[in-house]
């Protein structure tokens, strides 16, 4: 009994501890307008009801994303930063730079 609660113990605290590894994901930078500007690539880390974005050491988080009608209404937060977080499907997350004319769309596989 001892030996399977210390077990038991230890899996919980690994699965308490691990941290989200994040995916990199493929991104398109438009203008607002939808202008295409290029490409690029981040790593997201998804944490269901907000997401972070990570590039060349820089760390962008959503905050809490809100939506009053999930299928109505797209799920978004406003970042620290000033841009506007988007949660466009499962798969697909937005950051939009109002300042700059600019959006990157990220689509992970």
């Amino acid at each position: 009994m001892w030996r399977i609660t210390v077990v038991l113990t230890l899996l919980v605290l690994a699965g308490c501890s691990s941290a989200p590894k994040g995916v990199d994901c493929p991104g398109e930078v438009s203008t607002i307008y939808g202008q295409s500007m290029g490409n690029t690539q981040a790593r997201i880390f998804d944490l269901v009801n907000a997401f972070a974005v990570s590039r060349d050491g820089v760390k962008v988080q959503s905050g809490t994303l809100h939506s009053t009608d999930r299928f109505q209404y797209v799920p978004s937060a406003i970042t620290a930063e000033g841009f506007y977080a988007q949660r466009l499907s499962d798969k697909q997350f937005r950051l939009i730079n109002p300042y700059q004319n600019t959006m990157i769309t990220w689509t992970c596989p």
